[in-house]
């Protein structure tokens, strides 16, 4: 199995290696892709060291699988060129995610639709992956109408970048290289990517848009408002969620628990409830804070934690990967 890590050098490319090896999928030939400026550094990967190629020497390499975190240009000029070798992408950027030839995956959700014929498989932006795996089992059961949610994201969201503006403020040096319009530090900016026509941001746009191609279903109604702190560790979310049917709480944190992929920390008379500080470097999304809405009926509001450089991008691309092996779906 040929697998190259496309942005190996980046924040997600490097916690794709992480869980590629954690995962232990078989990976007998390894290629670490990055831009032609980083071409001939050492990766080390399960205690060997691997040179980084050119996009154009991994083409040639035809590998099985290519998981791309490298933005949604590279990705949009190279992923065909890949799937024309016969290379199976996962795409971690927004490039292909509301195409409607390409699939939108969440493997608890949705894996079971692919096929040996998708070429290009779009990894779900991080702040959807982990709220959808959360509302799916329940969409199921309770007919989802509405949600509203709030995020507040990491920086590790951003990038490289953004963690060290956060640092170098911390410090008390602001006059650097800035990732954001103001400063992170001490602040919380309800900004995240660009704003569209309409007054939200395009991340906004993202979740709303994303939820029901992830669900197959346009009657779920989404409005979002996203949030950057200056945090690391993962995102977390403020989620109401307004049900056609009336639900049992204990029913509700019995489906969670038993949903593959989701822990529930629900213990507030202990202080026990998700946090991104032990969310970090862990694979599962957390759920707590579970309790009806008393201001309508058939409500539910739910905190919901993960980390968004691991089930938000790179452990979900992995089980994505896992499951094309698995299922004989590349080659």
């Amino acid at each position: 199995m040929k697998i190259a890590v496309v942005g190996a050098t980046g924040l997600v490319g490097g916690e794709v290696l992480t869980v590629l090896e954690e995962f232990d999928i078989p990976v007998t030939e390894l290629y670490p892709v990055a831009s032609a400026r980083s071409a001939g550094k050492k990766i080390a990967f399960k205690g060997k060291e691997y040179t980084v190629v050119t996009l154009e020497q991994a083409i040639e390499l035809k590998p099985d699988i290519a998981i791309f975190s490298a933005g949604g240009g590279t990705s949009l000029e190279w992923a065909p060129k890949f799937a024309e070798v016969g290379t199976t992408v996962v795409d971690n950027s927004s490039a292909w995610r509301m195409d409607p030839t390409k699939k939108l995956v969440v493997p608890e959700i949705n894996a079971k639709e692919l096929t040996k014929e998708d070429k290009i498989i779009a990894n779900p932006n991080c702040s959807t992956i982990q709220m959808v795996l959360a509302l799916a089992p329940l969409h199921e059961k309770y007919q989802i109408k509405r949600v509203v949610v709030s995020t507040y994201q990491s920086v590790t969201g951003t990038g490289k970048a953004a963690v060290d503006q956060l640092m170098e403020e911390r410090a008390g040096k602001t006059d650097g290289d800035k990732a954001y319009p103001h400063e992170i530090d001490l602040n919380v900016l309800p900004h995240i990517d660009v704003f569209q026509d309409n007054g939200y941001t395009k991340e906004e746009m993202k979740m709303i848009n994303e939820t029901k191609k992830i669900l197959s279903d346009d009657s779920v109604h989404v409005t979002a408002t996203t949030v950057r702190l200056p945090v690391m560790g993962g995102h977390s979310e403020s989620i109401n969620i307004e049900f056609a049917n009336d639900f049992d709480l204990a029913e509700v944190r019995s489906i969670l628990e038993n949903t593959p992929g989701i822990i529930v920390q629900d213990d507030p008379a202990n202080n026990v409830y998700p946090m991104p500080k032990f969310a970090h470097k862990k694979n599962e999304v957390f759920v707590g804070r579970l309790r009806r809405d008393e201001s309508q009926p058939n409500t539910l509001n739910m905190w919901n934690v993960a980390d968004n450089l691991r089930k938000g991008a790179a452990t979900n691309a992995v089980q994505i990967a896992q499951y094309l092996i698995e299922n004989n779906l590349v080659g």
